[in-house]
């Protein structure tokens, strides 16, 4: 199974991000941050989405998100699928927090089952092959639609790049750089959209 250690968000002050993720998620080395000033403009084409156990906990890091100085973009609420919602952080990078529960089944916290990166795509066919040629293997795949591929401890998937801004809330518009890079195991290359792996020994 290829590893993904860690996000790199490349942001324009890394310390006032540094106090906002410590704040709001607390998600330790998983998520790295980088000084850029990358001209970078609209959907930057990825999401992160944080899965949690039970809504109270979706609720609870919303809350703390918002205090911390995210902006809401889809409030938390119940879905076909569960329960979630998504939001902006100051830096820019979209943050979806969800739960395939809809009931709550203890007190709140703000535990974390896992991190996962979508990556929004203009050919999910194209892009899930260019991975598969490099070694990753599919956990899930819907056709042209979305493909998980099999990564850990931090989770990648594929999605059409105007449906992943769909479900974010974002118009599917933008341009420039992702101001993202993704380090694992797989080595140093960039996909068919432009997103940066880096080696990480």
């Amino acid at each position: 199974m290829t590893t993904i250690d860690s996000i790199t968000l490349e942001v324009a002050d890394p310390t006032a991000a540094t106090t906002f993720y410590d704040t709001a998620f607390g998600l330790g080395s998983q998520v790295r941050l980088r000084a850029s000033d990358a001209p970078t403009d609209g959907f930057r084409g990825f999401t992160m989405s944080l899965i949690v156990s039970q809504p109270a906990n979706a609720n609870a890091l919303v809350d703390a998100a918002v205090a911390a100085g995210a902006t809401v973009l889809k409030p938390a609420a119940k879905s076909f699928w569960g329960y979630g919602g998504v939001v902006q952080a100051p830096d820019g990078t979209i943050w979806k927090i969800a739960s395939s529960s809809k009931k709550d089944s203890g007190p709140a916290t703000r535990d974390i089952d896992d991190v996962v990166l979508l990556l929004g795509v203009d050919d999910v066919k194209a892009t899930k092959q260019f991975y598969v040629d490099r070694g990753l293997s599919v956990g899930k795949s819907y056709g042209s639609k979305y493909v998980e591929l099999e990564t850990a401890p931090i989770k990648l998937a594929l999605y059409g790049r105007r449906a992943l801004a769909k479900d974010a809330g974002v118009p599917p518009a933008g341009s420039g750089s992702h101001r993202l890079a993704i380090g694992g195991d797989a080595g140093s290359f960039t996909d068919l959209d432009g997103f940066a792996w880096e080696a990480v020994s």
